[in-house]
């Protein structure tokens, strides 16, 4: 069994829990921490589970809204924490007295029924990883931030059973919006956010007939409408827009079971 269930989603706060089940026993990691303390106990308690259940945390990268609050929970509960060498120096090298672990790109991290791929993505932090989540038989691609599909991702996402896919963005949204020039510029560049149709592009080279379930991740709240972002995608996939689940920032998404 692979499931997971996106906690929050957005500029405000990202996390994401993936759980795969072995016997009687659940491994659970934590993808970004970009809560305070007090909201990802909440969040994790709607979904069944605490802070303390938790088997490791993995930070993509050092912005504040997926970071959050992940040394304080690292230390509280007694957690290992998985982020790239870059990730850690961005954020000013804390102190995990000795629970901080280095992921690098293809390296796989074993949770026991839980593997994750990091996978290297262009965005401008030191060194993003975003993940593949496995549990053998079942696979899940999680990308959050990117300004643009690098080469050879769309190989490495290939077979995914269920995709958490950054929709950031609606092109004249953006343009015709309110952010000053500079942040317009940032979001659109290369290493930026993927906008709708950008996202409907990958979506379409990763259709596949095992592919179930799709979520819209990271929406804008001011250049982006929920609509929108399950429309392009639909597209990519010739299926209702109803079918595309929208992460949200304040209630996330229900659980997703990947394989079925």
């Amino acid at each position: 069994m692979l499931r997971f269930r996106n906690l929050a989603s957005g500029s405000g706060g990202n996390a994401t829990l993936i759980e795969a089940g072995s016997g009687a026993h659940t491994h659970r990691l934590l993808m970004d921490c970009g809560l305070s303390l007090r909201q990802l106990g909440l969040r994790l308690g709607a979904a069944g589970t605490t802070p303390a259940e938790l088997d490791a945390v993995f930070i993509t990268h050092e912005h504040s809204d997926h970071k959050g609050c992940v040394l304080q929970l690292a230390l509280r509960e007694r957690l290992p924490v998985w982020m790239s060498r870059g990730t850690w120096e961005g954020m000013g090298q804390p102190d995990f007295d000795g629970l901080l672990r280095f992921a690098q790109d293809g390296e796989a991290i074993d949770l026991g029924s839980l593997q994750a791929l990091p996978l290297a993505v262009p965005h401008d932090a030191r060194e993003p990883l975003h993940l593949r989540c496995s549990d053998g038989a079942t696979h899940v691609g999680l990308l959050t931030d990117l300004g643009h599909i690098p080469d050879g991702l769309v190989e490495r996402l290939a077979g995914c059973h269920a995709l958490l896919l950054e929709a950031n963005h609606d092109t004249g949204l953006l343009e015709g919006g309110r952010y000053p020039a500079f942040l317009k510029q940032r979001i659109a560049g290369p290493l930026g956010h993927l906008p709708n149709h950008a996202s409907a592009a990958l979506l379409a080279r990763l259709n596949h007939g095992g592919l179930r379930h799709v979520v819209a991740a990271h929406l804008s709240a001011h250049s982006n409408q929920p609509h929108l972002a399950q429309a392009a995608l639909a597209g990519a996939l010739g299926c209702n827009a109803g079918d595309i689940i929208v992460a949200d920032q304040r209630a996330g998404t229900g659980w997703i079971d990947a394989s079925h």
